[in-house]
């Protein structure tokens, strides 16, 4: 998720990705609290849920809060956790286990707006550190987040990261996502079109190996566009046959935020490999405690679905 902090580090570029920068300015996020010592066991694990309902929590304090709020939902949800930058795997490890026992686990090895910040084996190296410290306990690892967007450095070391972290993720058989950026009208430079970028710079083995292909999509940062997501997605699934398609990012700041959520965990285009997803960017902001009032939404999305 593009954060305020980058619109400072992208200063100077074309205007698109500067106003793409504002538009994101109010996802934020705190660092992972220092580690603390668990003697909590767990077991491998598995996903092969068909539907997929997605929180992202992006802040692991106040950690009882979360699990309640999760626990109490009607489906078991898939919960995409928010890997700071800079910060050690270890520091996640009590948080992962705790929400593994009330969801499913989705990792994000970094976020967009912190890839630049990183070499490619720096990067590389930071996947291999958070698959081994949290592996038992993460059941999808997102191996690159809207990773066509403009604002995540070189070309070349994006697609480095992107192919080294998935290489990693199947030498060791792990489940492996990939979130891409949907900016239909609203890129600065053709060639980061989603499609486009997919087609030139996703490999052969990662358009038939890649478990999950998902779309980060904010309506707020491309003028208010709804999507054919019909269309869509079933031009995903034809570039990635093997692969389950969903929404991988989504959310808004605006008033109507139940109408918005509504929206979204509701559309289930009739593309065979669709499985949901969603992932509601402002999962701990707006869906913790379970007193809130769009968990009540949520859950009756949940419940009707």
């Amino acid at each position: 998720m593009y954060k305020l902090k980058s619109v400072t580090i992208i200063l100077g570029v074309m205007l698109g990705m500067v106003l793409h920068g504002e538009a994101n300015a109010w996802r934020s996020r705190t660092p992972a609290p220092a580690p603390t010592t668990t003697t909590t066991t767990t077991t491998a694990v598995s996903y092969a849920n068909q539907q997929m309902y997605g929180i992202t929590i992006d802040d692991i304090s106040g950690l009882t809060a979360t699990t309640a709020a999760l626990s109490q939902l009607s489906k078991k949800p898939t919960t995409r956790i928010v890997f700071d930058e800079w910060q050690p795997a270890s520091g996640y490890r009590n948080a992962a286990v705790a929400i593994n026992k009330v969801s499913y686990v989705m990792g994000e090895i970094l976020d967009s707006s912190a890839m630049d910040q990183y070499t490619v084996q720096q990067y590389l190296n930071r996947t291999s550190e958070y698959m081994a410290a949290l592996g038992d306990v993460v059941n999808i690892w997102e191996i690159g987040n809207e990773i066509n967007g403009e604002w995540l450095g070189k070309n070349a070391d994006v697609v480095a990261k992107m192919t080294g972290a998935y290489d990693l993720a199947k030498g060791q058989g792990k489940t492996a996502a990939l979130t891409l950026y949907y900016n239909q009208d609203c890129w600065s430079n053709p060639a980061n079109e989603m499609f486009t970028w997919a087609n030139a710079n996703i490999p052969a083995r990662m358009k038939t190996g890649l478990d999950y292909v998902l779309v980060s999509y904010y309506e707020e940062d491309c003028n208010g566009l709804v999507p054919d997501w019909n269309a869509v997605f079933t031009k995903l699934s034809a570039m990635f046959p093997n692969s389950k398609v969903g929404f991988g990012e989504t959310g808004t700041t605006t008033t109507n935020k139940a109408a918005y959520l509504t929206r979204y965990y509701t559309l289930k285009p009739p593309v065979k490999n669709y499985i949901g997803g969603y992932f509601w960017w402002y999962g701990k902001e707006d869906l913790v405690p379970s007193t809130q009032p769009l968990w009540s939404t949520f859950n009756n999305v949940l419940s009707g679905s």
